[in-house]
């Protein structure tokens, strides 16, 4: 091993303090277990070095390198930005309001003319399956765009939350699509799986965009416990009955989609509840 002389006592103890002081700053902002465990693993490479050889220095500079660098990117990614929160209330009410109204166009008229009453008739009982999915549809669009009001009132935001916002809208935007989709090929399990699979998406982005806003103190007022749990026990519902009304709608009955129904009953019971605490 080749001895390092050009490296005094005290530079070493500074380079050594500074890389601890970067390790412990981190674990006091990580809640990731997976994240701590390498945290972890660094401090015990800190301990166990001797710094008397050249490898143990290199990986000491090296170690402090990735932790400056990494904690300037997360301050940098985690940082408020300069956008009005009002501004992306104003771009999801858009986009919410765009969504429901594409949703009636999913109900094509048909491509030749009607030259009487009975073919009409004929022509409007073939719709009410594509009509009743679009009615579906439309109440649970309306019961996220209601979620969104009610639980997330931002006064800041940076750019992680940013994205995920946008890629809630995203699936918000696919629902007019899969709509049409299970309008029109219900009798294939696609269909059906690319449908609850948009709404599975919609929950969990939810989930995921209120907790973030939660955690990182965006939030105009802090949500107690309950009101957190209620969100929660929202979600996980939505998400069961998704799961459920897949399953059953291709293999027992179509009609099954109507039990989507549900959910703008069951948050007006739990609302009620909460309120009544």
């Amino acid at each position: 091993m080749i001895s390092i002389r050009k490296y005094s006592p005290e530079e070493m103890e500074y380079l050594k303090k500074d890389v601890y002081n970067r390790l412990e700053l981190l674990k006091e902002n990580t809640e990731d277990p997976e994240t701590l465990d390498k945290l972890n693993k660094f401090s015990s490479d800190l301990t166990n070095m001797d710094y008397s050889t050249r490898k143990d220095v290199k990986k000491l500079k090296r170690m402090n390198k990735r932790l400056s660098f990494y904690q300037r990117f997360k301050n940098a990614l985690q940082s408020d930005i300069d956008i009005d929160p009002g501004r992306l209330m104003g771009l999801t009410d858009g986009i919410f309001g765009m969504v429901m109204t594409l949703l009636v166009f999913g109900i094509a008229l048909p491509e030749l003319q009607i030259a009487n009453y009975t073919d009409f008739i004929t022509f409007i009982s073939t719709l009410t399956p594509t009509v009743g999915v679009t009615i579906v549809s439309f109440i649970l669009i309306s019961s996220f765009w209601v979620y969104h009001h009610e639980f997330i009132k931002v006064k800041t935001l940076n750019i992680p939350y940013l994205w995920i916002n946008i890629l809630f809208l995203i699936c918000i935007s696919f629902m007019p699509f899969t709509t049409s989709l299970i309008g029109n090929y219900s009798h294939f399990f696609l269909s059906e799986t690319l449908f609850g699979l948009d709404i599975f998406l919609t929950s969990i982005l939810f989930l995921l965009m209120y907790y973030y806003a939660y955690n990182r103190n965006f939030l105009e007022k802090t949500p107690t416990k309950e009101e957190n749990n209620r969100v929660l026990h929202t979600f996980i519902i939505i998400i069961g009955l998704t799961v459920t009304v897949n399953l059953l709608d291709f293999n027992v009955s179509s009609n099954f989609i109507y039990l989507f129904l549900l959910v703008p009953v069951i948050s007006t019971i739990m609302d009620i509840n909460s309120k009544m605490k």
